[in-house]
């Protein structure tokens, strides 16, 4: 059953989350982010948000969850700012 929800990006951006409650998978590199989100879909996480910094370098991971109902890749600005591709995504799914 999904339900767990979990944050992967560099780990400025994500430890506050771990505050929360949710789980989550600070990365470094563009090959630990798509084994860290693999990994999540696996097991059963309902909801990934992942950074726009960290998402930018792996568009073929993160449109492969797209295609799926669950679980949710949801991008998520960084401690450095947002670089408006998560509002880019909403604004094209919408029109």
């Amino acid at each position: 059953m999904y339900k767990k929800i979990g944050v992967v990006g560099d780990k400025d951006s994500v430890l506050a989350f771990k505050a929360l409650g949710i789980d989550v998978f600070p990365v470094i590199e563009a090959d630990e982010a798509r084994r860290a989100i693999d990994r999540c879909a696996m097991n059963d996480y309902a909801v990934i948000f992942v950074t726009e910094q960290v998402a930018q370098n792996i568009e073929e991971t993160i449109a492969r969850y797209n295609e799926q109902m669950l679980p949710a890749v949801i991008l998520i600005p960084s401690n450095q700012g947002s670089l408006n591709i998560g509002l880019k995504r909403i604004s094209d799914s919408v029109e």
